[in-house]
């Protein structure tokens, strides 16, 4: 298959097209002076031969003879005997021989050193042409990290390239202001969860309270069931909203910071969700092997225990287990429910996802991985999830 230059090039890193453009540049350019620089000294020597007169000079000490345009004669002015006319046309047509000769070896040699010095200087030229591009790709690559390092838990961070107002450092600056309309529309969301979750919570308390005084015992047949009903979607609905408060503060990231020990944590969340865990007949176990501290801040890091726990025993079975396991800086966390395909992992991250309806449900909310992730990331990392064998979902977080 033949090659394509364009397609090549194409798949060359920016500064590797840019130093085989200089060198490329080089070379056409010293060739072109070489091929002119030969040219001129090939005219100029055949015009030097033309204008050679053969005159009449002095006998050398070592004997000989001298000519005059081509006829030669002896100092007494005597043409030799041994002298003619065909001596002299021989003698002139070696000189032009020779000549000739000199000019074309001389030609070769500075076309052959002038070649070899043409490849030499390209090659340092394309080595001072990449340096060139690194010197003129360095902000770009600074921008670049920069830019990597920048996500919605540091959207404070700006590029702030320093130097001439050239291109670079208008797109940096643009770069910037973006980052300014992102940071207040991300603010903006966050102030609007909190506070209208704030705002809601009052009223479910009022509507709980309501419930409790106005339905008391003794109620009249069949009130009864529905008081249970609506106390249930009432803390449902106060469950809901204490999760939205959890990811707002979340997304938030960390105010303050403490050394968290998560082995002991972990036991604790286990040991209060065990009521739940015996009523849906499903076994807990915790395990370390050896304390696992992490700084953060510890109430984000026991909602984030209490989650993945929590999540673990309501999508499961009966007879099924959960297996906590912190292994150095790992936290892992497996079931044994329902089989989930692995093309829907991702999705049980996104607020308000559940594996088989969305928004709809008859248990949970839907914000419990993601309550997962905000805090993972808020404490600058991530959660991983996978399908377990022969079902269920092991969720993984790697503390830094």
């Amino acid at each position: 298959m033949p090659l394509n230059p364009r397609a090549l090039l194409r798949g060359m890193p920016f500064r590797a097209r840019l130093t085989v453009a200089f060198s490329l540049l080089f070379l056409l350019a010293g060739a072109a002076l070489l091929a002119f620089v030969v040219l001129l000294a090939r005219y100029g020597t055949a015009q030097q031969l033309k204008g050679i007169e053969i005159t009449k000079g002095d006998v050398p000490s070592g004997g000989g003879f001298a000519t005059v345009r081509g006829q030669p004669t002896d100092p007494q002015g005597t043409l030799p005997p041994s002298v003619g006319p065909r001596d002299d046309f021989a003698m002139v047509r070696q000189f032009d021989q020779t000549v000739q000769a000199v000019q074309d070896t001389a030609l070769r040699q500075m076309v052959l050193w002038s070649a070899v010095g043409l490849l030499v200087m390209a090659l340092l030229a394309g080595l001072v042409g990449r340096w060139l591009a690194g010197r003129a790709l360095g902000p770009v690559a600074a921008m670049t990290e920069a830019t990597r390092r920048i996500s919605e838990q540091n959207l404070h961070q700006r590029l702030a390239l320093t130097g001439p107002d050239d291109e670079l450092h208008r797109l940096a600056d643009t770069f910037d202001t973006m980052l300014d309309r992102l940071e207040r529309s991300f603010e903006s969301q966050r102030r609007f969860v909190a506070n209208a979750s704030h705002e809601l919570r009052t009223p479910l308390a009022v509507q709980r309270t309501s419930l409790e005084v106005g339905l008391a015992d003794p109620l009249p047949e069949g009130l009864a069931d529905v008081r249970e009903d609506l106390l249930a979607a009432n803390r449902e609905a106060e469950r809901l909203i204490t999760a939205l408060l959890l990811l707002a503060r979340s997304d938030r990231g960390l105010e303050e910071t403490e050394t968290v020990d998560l082995s002991a944590a972990a036991r604790l969340v286990a040991a209060e969700l065990a009521p739940q865990a015996r009523s849906e007949h499903v076994d807990v176990e915790v395990s370390a092997d050896r304390q696992l501290t992490v700084l953060g801040d510890p109430v984000l890091l026991r909602h984030l225990l209490t989650n993945l726990v929590r999540n673990a025993i309501q999508y499961n079975h009966p007879g099924g287990r959960v297996r906590v396991r912190l292994d150095g800086r790992t936290l892992t966390v497996a079931n044994t429910g329902p089989p989930v395909p692995a093309d829907r992992v991702p999705d049980l991250f996104e607020p308000f996802r559940r594996l088989t309806q969305d928004r709809i449900g008859t248990t949970g909310h839907g914000l419990g991985l993601a309550i997962v992730r905000s805090i993972a990331e808020a404490h600058g990392t991530g959660a991983t999830a996978e399908p377990g064998r022969p079902g269920g979902l092991v969720v993984t977080v790697r503390f830094p």
